[in-house]
């Protein structure tokens, strides 16, 4: 179907408009008002066409708040209620929502606006560019990476990729987006020179996209020492006021940001709305949207991005049912080298390389189980992360858990590694057993940032840098066990870690750094101190 360009010049008309309408054709867990969150919280009610109790959820935010607005716009067309939605719309818009969040949708129940006069005139006036959410950057080789995104209609994509000192065109990498990965497409960009920086450009049926940031540098060969920064953290609740951490570590220039879990606050598995919603407000923030533009990004997922809080699914595959659906969503909005085993075993783990530094990410919810023998990774993830340990010519082998892995420090909480002590000591003992050197953990869940240490007997001691605070409301207090270096509470902050693997005693550096930018604590970590030494123990 073409566009016809209306008389200012715009593309959005009432045909193009009219696609979006064509385009879009079980209950939720109990509660958990996680992150003090009424839109999120109301958007889980008008799921279950619980109105009465949204309305009243949503009086708990601020009455001229746009989110509060937009959650208002849903519940009236939910309720067939659409001159009052329009009005919704206006007010949400007028306040500070992307119009591009309106196309975003969810589209199912913002189909009835779509075919409003209201919603044409604020078409006409923004004039919505094709590309909705992203660009971000992921899976980034030495050799090439991967670009998500997701546009206002089905189509296809261009990539085009420049090489930045010549700004020669050096690659075109296609893709298409569909209704059924809903609108969004992962496009590989390969043959890439290693250590090398581009630029690119998103084009959507032959047309350019606005994007911020739009440049990308492809990491050295696998092996070859270097500095590297890597940024970290978890706990991303939906807060406006904050959503300027995306611009404060821009500004850092992470090599890579690993997203921990409870990226998003969704809580609500058995039902999509919700899903939808949470991730599409924080996508459609420019602060997120200049960040990822250029930084690499590794996402795992924690109880309330995958299921609700502390949740232990169980081991298998396909129960609950919400399971697979739930991971299925996840792969949609983010954009990892790859996700567990594939449709037959799914999963979030993963790795990749940076040089010499190697990063493995562990899924700690999918087949978490309790029973006589607890697991939180299960038996087809424990082999993997085994054999990619064993094989691991990294200098420093990152692992990285959703929970931490300190003792003690969820005082009472089966639902950290405590939960799970002998798989636990299993991998302690699997890297002593193995001689693995250069271990770090590193880890989300406590709203706060934290350096700990567990002394081991029989190996080196191993060191975790938890951090979990981007982003939300809540914290938590720092607990004080014998294996606590220092911990941070008084504000939002994130984890970054320094490498240097080109000194003769190759060193990371890790720091705590809040939403400010100010460095509020660091240590010093030398690979000497995580080598294996003969007659430890014995």
């Amino acid at each position: 179907m073409k566009r016809i360009k209306t008389r200012c010049g715009g593309r959005w008309n009432g045909v193009a408009i009219a696609v979006i309408a064509m385009l879009v054709g079980g209950g939720v867990s109990g509660p958990t008002w996680a992150q003090h969150d009424p839109q999120r919280n109301a958007t889980r009610l008008i799921a279950t066409g619980d109105y009465a109790a949204a309305w009243k959820e949503l009086g708990k935010g601020e009455p001229g708040d746009p989110e509060t607005h937009f959650v208002a716009m849903m519940a009236e067309l939910k309720r067939g209620r659409i001159t009052q939605g329009v009005e919704r719309m206006r007010k949400a818009v007028a306040t500070g929502i992307p119009f591009a969040r309106l196309i975003a949708g969810p589209r199912d129940v913002l189909k009835p606006l779509y075919a409003t006069d209201g919603f044409r005139e604020l078409a006409a006036k923004h004039q919505p560019a094709d590309l909705v959410h992203g660009p971000m950057m992921g899976a980034v080789t030495d050799t090439g990476a991967s670009v998500w995104l997701r546009t206002a209609t089905a189509g296809s994509v261009v990539i085009l990729v420049r090489d930045a000192a010549s700004r020669a065109i050096v690659l075109e990498a296609f893709g298409r987006t569909l209704p059924e990965t809903d609108f969004t497409s992962v496009v590989q960009l390969k043959g890439l020179k290693p250590a090398n920086r581009y630029q690119y450009e998103v084009l959507f049926d032959g047309r350019k996209q606005k994007a911020d940031n739009t440049r990308f540098q492809t990491a050295a060969p696998d092996g070859t020492g270097g500095k590297t920064r890597i940024v970290f953290g978890g706990g991303a609740g939906y807060v406006p006021k904050w959503e300027r951490m995306w611009d404060t570590i821009r500004k850092r220039k992470p090599d890579a940001l690993l997203m921990l879990g409870d990226n998003v606050y969704i809580d609500a598995p058995r039902e999509t709305l919700t899903t939808r919603y949470c991730y599409y407000r924080r996508q459609s923030r420019p602060e997120w949207r200049r960040l990822v533009a250029a930084t690499p990004v590794y996402a795992i997922y924690d109880d309330h991005d995958f299921g609700t809080n502390d949740c232990v699914p169980g081991p298998e595959i396909e129960k609950p049912a919400w399971k697979r659906r739930v991971w299925n969503t996840f792969r949609r909005n983010w954009c990892n080298p790859f996700y567990g085993g594939g449709k037959t075993q799914p999963g979030c783990w993963c790795d990749f390389r940076i040089g010499d530094l190697h990063v493995i990410l562990l899924d700690g919810r999918y087949y978490r189980s309790r029973g006589d023998r607890p697991s939180m990774l299960g038996p087809a993830q424990m082999t993997w992360l085994k054999r990619t340990l064993k094989s691991s010519k990294g200098t420093f082998k990152i692992i990285a858990s959703p929970v931490p892995w300190s003792p003690g420090v969820k005082p009472g909480s089966r639902d950290t590694w405590d939960g799970f002590a002998a798989e636990r000591e299993q991998i302690f003992g699997f890297i002593e057993s193995e001689k693995i050197n250069g271990v770090i953990l590193v880890s989300a869940d406590r709203h706060r940032t934290d350096l700990r240490v567990t002394r081991r007997p029989n190996g080196y001691d191993l060191y975790e840098l938890e951090s979990s605070k981007l982003t939300n409301r809540h914290t938590h207090k720092v607990v004080r066990t014998p294996g606590l270096i220092w911990g941070y509470n008084k504000t939002c902050s994130f984890a970054v870690m320094e490498f240097d693997t080109t000194a003769a005693d190759p060193q990371v550096r890790f720091e705590a750094v809040t939403i400010d930018g100010e460095r509020v604590h660091d240590h010093v970590l030398k690979l000497s101190q995580l080598t294996h030494r003969p007659g430890k123990g014995h």
